[in-house]
Order: structure tokens, then C-alpha cells, then sequence
């Protein structure tokens, strides 16, 4: 894979786990995955790599999830969770189709073994993929039921050591409300994980939140929809809001 140009700015972090929404990858659709929303994606994120950031990502399964979420709310709360357990794993297939079109060299690895497909998620591995320059794609969740993607971003971003926990959303950082609703909405440049969990804002699962406040790792919530914004997050500009 292509090293950065002599030159060019050093990234802020050298490692860093990126948490996605399944639903970004549906594009305007809002289910399924978009062709051009993922190469799009897989640009930018190619773009990170070759900068020389090491990075992991976690990939909701809200696009193929949501989809049949009527049907699951009649079902028992463990087989729906493995239904999106298994939509996380279809997303990082697709992901990784794409970044290799890039050029950049990644590996999937899922926590619920299906060798003909994935690698099983052994945590040194992954960390060797990564010193090696791979992009790995963590899929299968934890593969426990009841804890979410956000939780398994918490988790792994963990497990590899990344510097900082970074969560693409559809707006542009924590709101004391929610800004889609109201207008009067106050965006945090920097807010404390137990502010978060006290005035329950709902940006990521308590769970998730409060594992990174416990382990000090810190959580960056952008905008993913602005093109160039994880480039700008790996280079330690403040955009969105910083959790710490």
C-alpha cells in the first residue's frame, strides 16, 4: 500500500477503531447496499489509510436490520440479535470489496466463526493485520445477544489499543437535543463521558460509554456525510465532539 508523500502532515492518532452506521451504506435507499455510497466511502477511507493510520472498523447492521425490525419485534430478543449480528458481517464483505478496489489490503474477521468467509477474531491477529498495514474489518458484533455494534466498537477499539474511538454519525457531533427535531439544539465542542450518561443524550449505548469513560479512551462523534471529515478527525482537527 502506498506510504504518504515526504511532506505531507502526520496524522494525530496512528490507530484508530472507526464505528460506521449500517445505514450509511444504504445510500438515499435506506435499505440494502448502495454501490456508489460504499465506493464513495471506501475512497475516503483508503484515502486515511495511505496516510499511514492503522484502522479497524465496526459496521452496524441497521441497513438490512431495520428492514425487518417489524417482523423481529415478535421474535425472541437472542434470534433477533443474531439476525443483525450476521447483516454486520454482509456489511463488512461489502466493504471490503470495495476497499480492495482501492488498492488497500484488508482483512474481515468475525466473532462468530464462519471460516469459508471470514477469519475468527483473534486479537493479536488483528493487531498483526493492522502493523502490517491492513484495514480490519470486525464483524459478528461481540457476538453476544443483547449488547450492540456500539458496544463492539467500544470493545475492540479496546482490545487493538487505538488511540480514540471514532463514531460516524448522520449529524456533526453531540446535541443536548436532538437537532433534527429542534432548531434550538446546542452542539458540545467537548463533553465529560459522565455528562453523556447522566443527561442520557443517546449519541452511543450507555454501555459502550461508559466502558470507554472507564478505560480512558476517548470517543470523537462527526459527521460522516462531509466528505473528508475522517481524514480530518485522524489528523486531530476538532470536528464534531470530542467525549472524554
Amino acid at each position: 500500500m502506498p506510504e504518504a508523500a515526504p511532506g505531507d502532515p502526520a496524522p494525530r492518532f496512528k490507530r484508530v477503531l472507526l464505528k460506521l452506521s449500517g445505514e450509511v451504506l444504504a445510500g438515499g435507499a435506506g435499505f440494502g447496499v448502495d454501490a456508489d455510497r460504499v465506493r464513495l466511502l471506501a475512497e475516503e477511507i483508503a484515502e486515511v489509510a495511505r496516510a499511514g493510520v492503522q484502522l479497524g472498523l465496526v459496521i452496524g447492521g441497521g441497513n438490512f436490520f431495520r428492514g425487518v425490525a417489524a417482523a423481529a419485534r415478535n421474535m425472541d430478543r437472542v434470534a433477533a440479535d443474531n439476525m443483525g449480528m450476521l447483516a454486520t458481517i454482509i456489511n463488512c464483505i461489502a466493504m471490503q470489496d470495495a476497499l480492495e478496489k482501492q488498492g488497500v489490503p484488508t482483512r474481515v474477521m468475525t466473532a462468530i466463526q464462519m471460516n469459508q468467509v471470514a477469519e475468527p477474531y483473534i486479537r493479536r491477529r488483528a493487531i498483526r493485520h493492522l502493523e502490517k498495514g491492513r484495514i480490519v474489518l470486525f464483524g459478528g458484533g461481540t457476538s453476544n445477544p443483547y449488547f450492540s455494534t456500539d458496544s463492539a466498537g467500544s470493545l475492540r477499539a479496546l482490545e487493538i489499543q487505538a488511540e480514540i474511538l471514532a463514531k460516524a454519525t448522520s449529524v456533526d457531533g453531540v446535541y443536548d437535543k436532538d437537532p433534527k427535531r429542534f432548531p434550538d439544539a446546542s452542539k458540545y465542542e467537548q463533553i465529560a463521558y459522565s455528562e453523556v450518561l447522566a443527561r442520557n443524550l443517546g449519541v452511543m449505548d450507555a454501555s459502550a460509554v461508559a466502558m470507554c469513560r472507564d478505560n480512558k479512551l476517548p470517543i470523537r462523534v462527526f459527521k460522516l456525510t462531509e466528505r473528508g471529515n475522517i481524514m480530518r478527525m485522524s489528523m486531530g482537527e476538532p470536528v464534531g465532539t470530542l467525549i472524554h
